[in-house]
């Protein structure tokens, strides 16, 4: 990953009127990092370079390489999160909101394709180390939070039936799963599958339980 230009002076500990820049910059610093090389071959030394400060001063903002890891996770949940919520400002039904979704997120990887880079690798990354999953806090987290609420409300409007629950938000996942693991590294391709994901809803959202034999 070629490493960005400006200053290469390095500070220590930074007073506290710079700390909430330092560590927002250290936070951005980190997620294109994990997302290009993972959590394993990202360090904290590197992170601390790029950043502009020591590797001791990381480790004053941010414990272990973990910590790092999800705080740079929720902050980017977060992110992801409140421009999906903004998206969906208008939007009458189920359908609606999750076009105004697939599109937002064609967006937001126009823009910086490092978020939707960086929660592919995660999906990954927390498998193969047990730190991440030790480190992440137990409440449920922002993005799913947000598309249960999503659902739940047409389940209350009466647009998906209470059975069709799970399997909306399995469709879901799926749907934006695939596209931040396959696509996000190509606009065009990402573009297809968004589109793709809206002429398959525009006929609406209908499941039938499957009954075991």
């Amino acid at each position: 990953m070629g490493r960005t230009g400006g200053s290469t002076r390095r500070l220590g500990r930074p007073p506290s009127t710079d700390s909430e820049e330092t560590r927002v910059r250290i936070l951005d610093v980190a997620r294109r990092e994990f997302a290009v090389l993972g959590y394993e071959n990202t360090t904290n030394r590197n992170i601390a370079t790029e950043a502009g400060i020591t590797t001791a001063a990381l480790y004053h903002y941010f414990p272990s390489k973990a910590d790092l890891y999800v705080a740079v996770l929720l902050r980017t949940e977060i992110s992801v999160e409140a421009r999906f919520r903004t998206a969906c400002t208008g939007c009458s039904s189920l359908v609606e909101r999750l076009g105004a979704v697939l599109d937002e997120s064609h967006r937001m990887n126009s823009e910086d394709p490092s978020l939707a880079q960086f929660l592919a690798a995660f999906r990954i990354d927390e498998r193969r180390h047990d730190e991440i999953g030790r480190a992440l806090p137990g409440a449920s987290r922002t993005i799913d939070v947000f598309f249960r609420d999503m659902v739940d409300q047409a389940v209350s409007e009466g647009e998906v039936p209470p059975s069709a629950r799970g399997p909306v938000l399995s469709l879901i996942a799926i749907l934006l799963v695939g596209l931040s693991d396959a696509m996000s590294d190509d606009l065009r391709a990402h573009r297809r599958g968004v589109d793709a994901a809206k002429a398959l809803m525009s006929g609406g959202i209908s499941f039938v339980p499957h009954v075991a034999r």
